[in-house]
C-alpha cells in the first residue's frame, strides 16, 4: 500500500472494487451530523468527493454503533440496516464498511462501499481483510495528522517575508498563501475551518485627532489582542489599512462560538473598538468564499454600530 493517505486511498477503492464489485466505493469524515465524502469510486449512484450527507441516516452510523455487521451481502436481511433513512435517497442493496480511527480512538470517518444490488453470500469471507485495510488506512492518516503542525510551522517560515512591518503579522500576501495551503488541508481530511474578518472603529479619529503615531499605537494594540487568543497554528494578518482577518484552523462551529468571545472580550482588554464578522469553511465553501461570508457579516456589524451611535 502507498504511503500518502490520499494514494493509498484511491489504491484501497480500485482494489476494493476489484475483489469485491459494488458500484461505489468511498472515505468519508464525520463531523457533528455531517458525513462528508473525501474520496469517491463511483460508477452509479452519483456521488463526489466534498458531497455531505446526514451521518445518522448512513448505514455506517449504525455499523460504528454495533447495531449492523461490517458486511451486509443483503442489507434488506440485517434488521439493523434494513429501516435507515438512507433508504429513502439511494438503492442499496449491498453494503461494507469500516470506521477509520485516530489513536485515541475516536472515529475519524469511514471505508464503506454500496450497491444497489444484493451480493453473494461468500463476500462476507473478505471481512479480515476489509478490516486489515481499515487499520493500514487509519495508521496513514494518523501519521500525516500527526505531522500537519509541523508543516504548518514551516510553512509559516516560508512566508515570514510577507509580514506587516508595522504589526509583525502577515500581510495580504501572506494570507492569500497560507489559505491556500490550508485549503488544500480542508478538502483532503474534511476539516472545518473558521474565518473572522475585524475592522477597526476608530482608527481615522485617532489619525485625524490624535495624529498617526496614536493610530500605529491602536494597530500595534489589535495585533497583540489577536495573537493573544489564537493558537501556534491558526493565521492572523493585517489586510491593509484597519483591516484584519483570523483563521483558525480545525476548528468547529461550537468552538467557534467561543473563540469569537474570547476575542471580543480581548480587544475590549486592550481597549480597541472593532466590528467582526465569522463564517465557518465547510463542503460547499472554501475558505476563500468563508472569507468573503465573514467581510460581509463584518459590514453589516459596522452599519448596526453606527446605527445604535
Amino acid at each position: 500500500m502507498k504511503n500518502d493517505f490520499a494514494a493509498a486511498t484511491k489504491a484501497t477503492m480500485q482494489f476494493l472494487r476489484q475483489r469485491l464489485g459494488f458500484r461505489l466505493w468511498m472515505v468519508t469524515r464525520t463531523d457533528g451530523n455531517e458525513w462528508i465524502v473525501l474520496f469517491a469510486d463511483d460508477n452509479s449512484y452519483g456521488v463526489k468527493a466534498g458531497d455531505v450527507y446526514s451521518w445518522t441516516e448512513s448505514l455506517c452510523s449504525r455499523m460504528v454503533e454495533g447495531q449492523g455487521p461490517n458486511i451486509a451481502p443483503e442489507v434488506a436481511r440485517e434488521p439493523g440496516y434494513a429501516n435507515a433513512p438512507i433508504h429513502e435517497k439511494m438503492a442499496v442493496g449491498a453494503y461494507v464498511g469500516v470506521p477509520l480511527r485516530r489513536s485515541d480512538g475516536t472515529l475519524f470517518g469511514t471505508l464503506c462501499g454500496i450497491d444497489p444490488e444484493p451480493q453473494p453470500e461468500r463476500i462476507r469471507e473478505e471481512q479480515d481483510m476489509l478490516l486489515l485495510m481499515g487499520e493500514l488506512l487509519s495508521g496513514l492518516l494518523e501519521a500525516e495528522l500527526a505531522g500537519t503542525d509541523s508543516v504548518r510551522q514551516a510553512e509559516r517560515s516560508d512566508v515570514d517575508s510577507t509580514r506587516d512591518e508595522l504589526t509583525g503579522l502577515y500581510n495580504r500576501k501572506g494570507w492569500d498563501l497560507l489559505v491556500a495551503r490550508e485549503e488544500e488541508r480542508c478538502r483532503r481530511y474534511g476539516h472545518p475551518a473558521c474565518v473572522v474578518s475585524l475592522d477597526l472603529d476608530d482608527l481615522k479619529f485617532y489619525n485625524d485627532t490624535q495624529g498617526y503615531a496614536s493610530g500605529d499605537a491602536l494597530l500595534i494594540r489589535c495585533s497583540k489582542a489577536l495573537k493573544d487568543v489564537t493558537r501556534g497554528s491558526d493565521v492572523v494578518a493585517r489586510m491593509g489599512g484597519d483591516e484584519f482577518a483570523m483563521l483558525m484552523v480545525e476548528c468547529d462551529y461550537f468552538d467557534a462560538q467561543a473563540m469569537l468571545l474570547r476575542v471580543q472580550e480581548t480587544l475590549a482588554g486592550y481597549d480597541v473598538g472593532a466590528s467582526l464578522g465569522m463564517a465557518m469553511r465547510k463542503p460547499g465553501i472554501d475558505l476563500e468564499e468563508a472569507l468573503a461570508i465573514a467581510d460581509a457579516e463584518m459590514y453589516r456589524a459596522k452599519r448596526s454600530r453606527k446605527v445604535l451611535n
